[in-house]
């Protein structure tokens, strides 16, 4: 039997494409899974394959994130996943408004909502941990696209500042899955593209809930590039020599 099995974990965005991987490697794992998301039938039909639980809402409505942590509670895993990204041909000063602020309003208000409602819980119990899906955007260079690429920085950045604030309390951790085929990239990303295996994220993911890792949260961890494998024999020199995080150096 799995030393998770008997947990809870939430799932944020957990009705399609990396979200309903990561809900379906939980579950495998023998973790009660409850799936979020707008998408009723998305999120519904995730939840009866894990047999886990359907919280249908908006990840930036404070309402519907209260309702869903009050309903999913114990949580022992938060995964923080749901995001969103703009495709447009504007040139970026040009692009609507309200669509570039609701790529923020999904990727970095509905992260802090989802960790708010669920850290006291989370404290009160003396147990628990968070996983933040992040990415390479926040600082690979190259990019035009304004808004993705901000609020994933940001995302990066409050992972690693909510680790310290938590600091041998809740071990938070943010990972990129990489570049994953998913309704929101398909088509817009070349075939030949460095594409990352879609099992790699929830395998990080449940390495992470394990509590194996703990000694790194606040790093920054990718899904492809940092297999829990090759992690096992690393933790002490990533450690010592600041590794797996981002900085500036003059």
């Amino acid at each position: 039997m799995s030393e998770l099995s008997g947990q809870r974990a939430l799932v944020t965005g957990g009705g399609r494409g990396i979200g309903a991987n990561v809900a379906r490697e939980m579950s495998s794992a023998g973790m009660e899974v409850c799936v979020t998301g707008r998408t009723a039938e998305q999120v519904e039909e995730v939840a009866a394959e894990t047999g886990g639980h359907a919280l249908v809402g908006d990840v930036t409505r404070r309402e519907d994130v209260e309702r869903w942590v009050r309903e999913a509670e114990p949580i022992d895993l938060l995964v923080a996943n749901a995001g969103t990204g703009t495709h447009h041909d504007n040139e970026e000063w040009e692009f609507d408004l309200d669509a570039w602020w609701r790529t923020f309003e999904v990727n970095v208000l509905g992260v802090h909502l989802s960790c708010r409602e669920a850290i006291p819980g989370m404290l009160e119990r003396g147990d628990g941990r968070i996983v933040i899906v992040g990415s390479g955007a926040s600082y690979l260079p190259g990019a035009r696209d304004t808004s993705y690429t901000s609020s994933k920085a940001a995302v990066c950045r409050y992972g690693e500042t909510l680790a310290n604030a938590l600091r041998d309390q809740i071990p938070v951790f943010v990972i990129s899955p990489g570049l994953v085929k998913t309704a929101m990239t398909d088509g817009y990303f070349a075939d030949e593209a460095p594409w990352t295996p879609p099992e790699c994220a929830p395998r990080l993911v449940l390495a992470l809930a394990s509590g194996e890792f703990d000694p790194l949260a606040g790093r920054y961890l990718h899904a492809e590039h940092d297999p829990p494998e090759s992690l096992r024999g690393c933790i002490d020199e990533i450690l010592a020599d600041d590794l797996n995080a981002i900085r500036l150096r003059r």
